[in-house]
């Protein structure tokens, strides 16, 4: 019943989009027209943390487009905390960190602009950014939000820390309005952790909200990320998406088929596909999973509906969801330590029982043509199978 229920919601909802499409951004308090497909970038925070300085921003967006990754739909730069000065100026604005950002923000806007890329800053909804080392914008809303708008930033990740104990309902809608005054479109990423379950609120103030505390690179904490924002799936819709935290793909605390499943479930459920390795050094093996474009057309897919898990037994799991044409995309995802035999049925991912369909694999990059009833396949420990259903014309 719960899944019938689930598929349910996903007709009525899809009836709606085809319904409004034209007319979406009316429906959005927010009304910044972005993130129609859930964004896709880079983020300093995962791999250097405070460890940031323009050099390092600029050689970021050269290589964003050197290797490609600009080419598959990665456009934003995202500077996290640390890029600022602990005290404001005279006149109370927000200023870039001497030492570290000498040529100012907007000069290294303008260099990312250059690249055909578009960058982002972070704040904080407190007194303080968690680091402690610059002021978060709580009383400074309208202020900093015209700061970065004549800087040219183009992405605000707006974090949680020194909050002084006022709900982020009440702190958080001030920013979105201020950021919609401020005569520039800026993309707005709620990060308070999913604490007051923003996926019911949210979504009518910001672009993507975090349904999780912070990604560590291991195993356990991507699995269990994975599972807590899976909760929220029903709230996910094109304009507003759920945040399960950055991705550590190419970062060396998992392996590659650990890397590739946290890959996959991210694309799978329209998380923000915001890479957080080193782009000057990635190896062979990252960039080949960040820039599989199957994978990535699954994650930007128009229809704009998160997949998720369908089917579970023990640690076999099948994750889906629907896509546009009438497609569905398929995870057979063994979080097990042996080698196992996954089958979604068609019952489990709301294919009728009659439906024979070309199975595309998009990691191995070949097709199965004329699949009745079921889709199988032997997957390896903490691995995965990704797929795309295609309904043969009968």
């Amino acid at each position: 019943m719960v899944l019938l229920g689930f598929f349910l919601r996903i007709i009525t909802f899809t009836l709606t989009l085809t319904q409004l499409v034209d007319g979406f951004q009316s429906r959005m308090l927010i009304n910044n027209g972005l993130a129609l497909t859930p964004q896709m970038g880079w983020n300093s925070w995962n791999h250097f943390q405070c460890n940031i300085n323009e050099t390092l921003i600029k050689q970021t967006a050269d290589a964003m487009v050197s290797s490609g990754l600009s080419a598959r739909g990665y456009k934003y730069i995202n500077i996290d905390d640390c890029w600022g000065e602990l005290k404001r100026d005279a006149q109370g604005n927000m200023v870039a960190k001497a030492s570290t950002f000498p040529s100012g923000m907007k000069a290294l806007s303008d260099y990312v602009h250059s690249k055909g890329l578009k960058l982002g800053i972070y704040s904080d909804a407190g007194t303080f950014t968690c680091s402690q080392t610059m002021p978060g914008s709580l009383g400074h809303e309208e202020q900093d939000a015209k700061t970065f708008a004549s800087w040219g930033i183009d992405y605000l990740k707006y974090d949680n820390c020194f909050n002084t104990e006022t709900s982020p309902k009440e702190r958080y809608p001030k920013m979105s309005k201020a950021l919609l005054n401020s005569g520039r479109s800026i993309f707005f990423s709620l990060c308070e952790w999913g604490q007051e379950d923003p996926a019911t609120w949210a979504g009518d103030i910001g672009n993507s909200w975090r349904t999780t505390g912070d990604i560590q690179d291991n195993w356990k904490s991507m699995t269990t990320i994975a599972d807590q924002n899976d909760r929220w799936a029903s709230y996910a819709r094109p304009g507003s998406w759920n945040d399960p935290d950055m991705l550590e793909v190419g970062n060396g605390g998992m392996t590659r088929e650990e890397y590739r499943s946290h890959f996959s479930i991210w694309a799978l459920a329209k998380a923000p596909l915001l890479i957080g390795c080193d782009l000057r050094s990635m190896d062979k093996v990252t960039f080949e999973l960040l820039s599989n474009k199957d994978v990535i057309a699954v994650n930007q897919d128009k229809l704009g509906i998160q997949g998720k898990k369908v089917k579970k037994d023990g640690d076999l799991e099948v994750w889906a969801g629907p896509l546009s044409k009438k497609r569905v995309a398929v995870i057979l995802w063994n979080r097990g330590s042996l080698p196992a035999n996954i089958t979604a049925g068609w019952e489990d991912i709301g294919l009728h029982s009659s439906a024979i369909v070309n199975a595309r694999d998009l990691w191995a990059h070949s097709t199965h043509s004329g699949v009745k009833k079921q889709l199988s396949a032997l997957v390896e420990p903490h691995a995965c199978k990704m797929y795309t259903l295609t309904r043969r014309k009968a």
